[in-house]
């Protein structure tokens, strides 16, 4: 699981991202709101650690950011600011959680693992569950990819082909697969077909500068995923 902290009070980040290590965890951390935002824009996180006031752009922005553009990774807020009014402001935002400062440890690592746990049951019971394969989050049941901040619309068959490659990914896909998988076996499109419609969909997730997910193997198929020699 990756989580990723943003509090500007480094004597509170820096040991509770060791302490979020030491239990597991893949940790990332920002000590100012427009360097967060860049992160949390750029990749996939399972939670994000909040602080409410930040330099640059506060917690309260990035959160509401993220909701904006279809994004449901869990927000647990810490903050001082300790009003019912506060609170209230943080959960319409998009704010799963809120803790105030200063808090017991024991606490906040409980409601991590809450969130986490949540989240997790979430993604597998729920017919609209998100994939993430690198930079790129598949929200199938609406059609729509997202990748740096960009809201990506598909068709029917794109989804369709991009869940695929998603749930296959780093697998080279022969030609003969992705036919069988996309169309009924009453349905013969040529080989160009396939080409054609992995072109359209290469045009929308790898956008100018960014990086290329799907590789062609000559004569052989398509592999979805990081470049391997990254």
């Amino acid at each position: 699981m990756k989580i990723l902290v943003v509090d500007d009070e480094t004597e509170l980040t820096q040991p509770l991202s060791r302490v979020l290590i030491r239990e597991g965890y893949s940790v990332d951390t920002a000590y100012d709101g427009i360097n967060g935002d860049r992160m949390v824009q750029t990749d996939v996180y399972d939670l994000l650690i909040l602080d409410w006031m930040l330099p640059g752009k506060t917690g309260l922005e990035i959160c509401q950011d993220l909701r904006d553009a279809g994004r449901n990774t869990p927000v647990l807020f810490l903050t001082a600011k300790d009003t019912l009014d506060d609170r209230v402001e943080g959960l319409d935002a998009g704010a799963d959680d809120y803790i105030i400062k200063p808090f017991e440890l024991r606490e906040l690592l409980a409601r991590v693992r809450a969130l986490l746990r949540r989240s997790s049951t979430e993604n597998v019971d729920s017919k609209s569950s998100k994939i993430a394969v690198a930079d790129l989050e598949l929200d199938f049941e609406n059609q729509l990819a997202y990748r740096h901040g960009r809201i990506i619309n598909l068709s029917e068959k794109e989804a369709t082909l991009l869940k695929y490659f998603m749930e296959n990914s780093g697998r080279l896909l022969s030609h003969t697969e992705i036919m069988q998988n996309l169309w009924q076996a009453n349905e013969q499109p040529s080989s160009n077909v396939i080409a054609a419609l992995i072109r359209l969909l290469r045009r929308k997730i790898e956008f100018r500068s960014e990086s290329q997910l799907i590789f062609s193997v000559y004569g052989k198929g398509y592999r979805f995923g990081r470049n391997p020699s990254e």
